[in-house]
């Protein structure tokens, strides 16, 4: 299993991978500045790693309902399919960009942004947690 996980938005789409050791590492996130470069370049990641299976974050709303951000995820997730043939597995995403987004010191948040840190530290959680629950392994321990 060599998994991509992905934090999927309009601008950046982070990213990251990982494996049947179970944990998952953050990649350089797509910050291309038209939709068909990141296209292009996520087509190129997945062909060079090999990659089996796409897990998407999935960001259902608070009270469980699905809203305008889920059906774009919805959306990219349908063409990632046709595109590539390979299983797309939603995990919820809620509260992981803000999670990510707390490791970066606040005076260093905006610059960091653009830069698709964050949306790759969120790529990664979702990744873990997706590993965390299909490869058998324990979780690796928290880091303080």
């Amino acid at each position: 299993m060599r998994c991509l996980g992905i934090d999927y938005g309009a601008r950046r789409i982070g990213l990251s991978y990982g494996d049947d050791l179970g944990v998952a590492t953050p990649l350089p996130a797509l910050t291309q500045p038209d939709e068909a470069r990141r296209w292009a370049a996520l087509a190129e990641i997945i062909r060079q790693r090999r990659i089996t299976d796409l897990v998407i974050g999935y960001p259902v709303n608070m009270d469980e309902s699905v809203g305008r951000k889920a059906r774009e995820v919805d959306a990219f997730s349908e063409r990632l399919r046709q595109a590539f043939s390979l299983p797309v597995h939603r995990v919820d995403e809620r509260l992981t960009s803000y999670e990510a987004e707390a490791t970066i010191a606040k005076s260093r948040r905006r610059d960091v942004r653009s830069s698709g840190i964050i949306d790759s530290r969120a790529a990664t959680l979702i990744l873990q947690d997706y590993l965390n629950q299909n490869t058998g392994l324990p979780p690796p321990p928290e880091v303080a």
